[in-house]
């Protein structure tokens, strides 16, 4: 279950009152801006100034007849106002009021994701340096590979972040557009002015150009970069899981007090968080889809995107924000297996050093076909027998001649593996 207690912000956005309190703002923004242009007289103005709220409960009641989100607060406000409520709405369309507010929100839920992107980020350098030079084995197709370090490990989610940090301000800017042009935006009842002072007083730059909507390629795009962000987040929980499995354990997410694994086996301690972490980055994943499949709408707008963006817009910013709650704590909790990452990179008696092996033979004459071969039996050998790779590589006969002992000793000098690290840290900028 997600803990709503996390998400007080995020949440607080997606709240009818903040919506409606953004309603309200770009519907004075605008009297304000007809006031200076001679459309809405002032002693209108001060009252609608002084008497304009709402209530979110009668709202609800109105639009439960009228069948109209917009409508119902607008006749809400306006039985405070009074009479000269006439003058609210004056040449708009409700998409004026519904997609600016949306942009707004959309803004300010990727600004609370953008502040805990930049947590995680320091987590992650935290865990780069600390564990800078804990040589460990790297797999590829979960098979072992070569060595690398766990610092590197950490240093490679570094950079991945600070890559979704610039996405996602990319992404906020370009949805930091307004929209106040009219039913289908030509401006026919409105002076362009209107826009430009609602959208300066709300910091958004006014659309370039519109429908009767703010066009749903920039939503879309809005939304593609959550869904990037939520597959990172999958990523590094998925590899925390792999790591924490019985037989690797060289990582473990937080285990707390009190805390249980399982009903039936108590002596289970599950990566419980990397697995919901997965699980939730599948639903932002297609809450993007639905957004790409948002773009395309009829004429000049029609509403089949209104109702998926109610729904996949608070749940993919406040998904996505909870991910980034819980990533940090496993960072910033994570155990780290020392001995387990030991046994593990001995785990092959050697044959991770079985490219230097080639390359040595190589330097020393060798075809690389000749050389590959050789290293090759010595390492299946290896592999089925369990005997030490560097021994074997001494006693076979080709090899013998071609290096000494001395060199093979070199091709089995583990801590190679550090000459170039400061360089990849120097080249994601973790200081």
């Amino acid at each position: 279950m997600i803990e709503r207690y996390t998400l007080p912000e995020i949440a607080k956005i997606w709240s009818d009152e903040n919506k409606f309190s953004i309603w309200l703002k770009i519907e004075i923004f605008a009297c304000e801006a007809n006031n200076k242009l001679g459309i809405v007289p002032t002693s209108a103005l001060k009252k609608i100034l002084s008497k304009a709220r709402f209530n979110v409960s009668k709202i609800n009641q109105i639009e439960s007849v009228v069948k109209h989100d917009v409508i119902a607060f607008l006749t809400n406000v306006g039985s405070y106002v009074g009479k000269d409520s006439r003058f609210i709405h004056y040449g708009m369309t409700s998409s004026d009021v519904l997609d600016t507010s949306l942009s707004v929100q959309m803004k300010e839920a990727g600004n609370l994701i953008l502040m805990k992107l930049q947590q995680l980020k320091s987590a992650l350098s935290k865990k780069a340096k600390k564990y800078k030079y804990l040589q460990m084995v790297g797999r590829t197709h979960g098979v072992h590979a070569e060595s690398i370090t766990l610092g590197l490990k950490f240093a490679l989610w570094f950079d991945e972040v600070n890559r979704n940090i610039e996405r996602l301000k990319i992404a906020v800017k370009n949805i930091s557009v307004g929209k106040i042009s009219g039913a289908v935006g030509t401006y026919e009842h409105l002076s362009p002015f209107v826009e430009r002072y609602v959208c300066r007083k709300l910091n958004l730059k006014p659309a370039n150009a519109a429908t009767q909507i703010i066009q749903r390629d920039i939503h879309a795009e809005y939304m593609t970069t959550l869904a990037i962000i939520a597959s990172s987040l999958e990523k590094f929980a998925t590899e925390i899981r792999h790591q924490q499995k019985t037989e690797i354990l060289e990582l473990e997410e937080p285990f707390t007090k009190g805390q249980k694994g399982s009903s039936a086996m108590p002596h289970k301690k599950n990566p419980v968080i990397c697995e919901r972490i997965s699980g939730l980055a599948r639903i932002i994943r297609a809450n993007s889809l639905a957004a790409l499949e948002n773009i395309n709408l009829w004429h000049e707008r029609d509403i089949s995107h209104s109702s998926v963006e109610r729904v996949i817009l608070p749940d993919s910013t406040m998904l996505l924000y909870y991910m980034l709650v819980k990533m940090i704590e496993v960072i910033d909790g994570l155990v780290v297996n020392k001995e387990n990452i030991a046994k593990n990179l001995n785990l092959t008696h050697g044959l991770i050093y079985s490219q230097r092996a080639l390359l040595k033979l190589v330097e020393a004459g060798l075809t690389r076909e000749q050389a590959y071969k050789a290293v090759q039996n010595n390492a299946l050998l290896s592999w089925k027998t369990g005997q030490d790779f560097r021994k074997l590589l001494e006693s076979d006969k080709l090899i013998s001649k071609k290096v000494n002992k001395t060199q093979i000793e070199d091709i089995f000098y583990s801590k190679k593996v550090f000459k170039n690290i400061d360089y990849i840290f120097k080249n994601v900028k973790i200081k």
